[in-house]
């Protein structure tokens, strides 16, 4: 639930959901395909660090969005490989000096481990977007190629923020329902394996559903199952 998002339309299910956005969609005439997210609002304690849930997962209709990739990469021909795979960018100490000067024109960054000290430098810009790689999720490694064909196919990392609200694109309006209730399942089954053991009471609290400039629609979260 984006917090510039006001309108709220009433709790229903997920395919009277998802024939609602697509309907308001259509009747707003976007000059865009628009992506579709969701909000799980969670039962945890945020401010504890025993109660971060977060994980990564491939979209099994993946996720419809070009997505513009930064390799870290010091050896010119894993760079040179990496381009050729689909990323981007890709380099080292010319990326690191682009990126101190402010750009972050790339949505997802990948390196090989052993550049990691260096890209430390620049951890404060990348981190608080979610750019920074991490072997948790799978975009630090010396299989850059693998990494990139994930990641091209539809993988989406998920960190609740500070309100203990997971945030995630599932795809774009233009997706047939069935994908789009396939990508939603998916990201729910990720959050509920990634629950924190010291996570009490109820887990999954409430459910949103919405597109780039469309309303929130509040869903039942009985309904996911």
């Amino acid at each position: 639930m984006s917090k510039n998002k006001k309108e709220i339309i009433a709790s229903t299910n997920l395919e009277d959901a998802i024939a609602t956005i697509k309907e308001f969609s259509q009747k707003k005439l976007r000059k865009f395909v628009e992506s579709v997210d969701i909000a799980v609002v969670l039962g945890i304690d945020a401010k504890q660090s025993d109660q971060t849930v977060k994980g990564s997962l491939i979209l099994p209709s993946g996720s419809g969005k070009k997505v513009r990739i930064l390799v870290f990469a010091g050896d010119e021909e894993v760079k040179s490989k990496a381009l050729a795979a689909g990323a981007s960018l890709a380099g080292l100490e010319d990326m690191i000096a682009k990126i101190e000067s402010g750009f972050l024109d790339f949505d997802c960054c990948i390196a090989t481990p052993d550049v990691m000290q260096k890209i430390s430098k620049v951890a404060k810009k990348l981190g608080p977007r979610g750019l920074m790689p991490s072997p948790k999720n799978g975009t630090v490694t010396n299989d850059i190629k693998k990494a990139i064909e994930e990641v091209l196919k539809g993988r989406v990392n998920f960190k609740n923020d500070k309100a203990g609200i997971v945030h995630c694109a599932v795809g774009k309006v233009s997706f047939e329902v069935k994908d789009l209730i396939t990508n939603i399942k998916a990201v729910v089954k990720a959050v509920k394996e990634a629950k924190p053991e010291a996570s009490k009471g109820k887990y999954i609290k409430d459910f949103y559903i919405n597109t780039t400039m469309g309303p929130a629609i509040k869903i039942s979260a009985d309904s996911l199952n």
